[in-house]
């Protein structure tokens, strides 16, 4: 993984909820967004097109069924998914599910946050990562 210096991503990818040769999905420690997955690819990439076709589609395939899970266990009002990494040159999506109460929305979850959402919420949310993480878990080895 890692060569040379440390990586942020490599560092959070020890503890995955599903991990192969390939990929990695985690969950983001993040209070104010439960539920919040990161599908990182093991390997030092920085861009999609660097990848062979085959695991272009690996590599989608996962943050397909990242999205699923997150529809199915969490019931977001919208899932955002972003491919960023200007910060972190490691290939990696952001599967974030969205609700209308959350502190960002409709705006992007890097933005300035318009609200509080209120803890009981969150609560109820977190107690479903477990679920989520399983489910995650039994989609990703379902298709691996």
């Amino acid at each position: 993984m890692s060569v040379g210096k440390s990586c942020e991503l490599c560092e959070l990818a020890v503890e995955p909820i599903w991990r192969n040769d390939r990929l990695s999905v985690i969950l983001v420690d993040d209070a104010a967004y439960p539920g919040f997955c990161r599908v990182i690819w093991n390997d030092h990439v920085k861009e999609m097109t660097d990848l062979a076709p085959s695991d272009r589609l690996l590599l989608t395939d996962a943050v397909w069924h990242v999205e699923l899970a997150l529809r199915d266990v969490m019931k977001p009002d919208k899932i955002n998914v972003a491919s960023l990494g200007n910060m972190t040159p490691h290939l990696h999506w952001h599967v974030i599910a969205r609700y209308a109460d959350d502190a960002h929305f409709p705006n992007p979850v890097w933005t300035v946050a318009v609200r509080t959402t209120e803890e009981s919420i969150l609560a109820e949310r977190r107690a479903l990562l477990p679920k989520l993480a399983a489910d995650i878990a039994r989609r990703m080895e379902k298709s691996a």
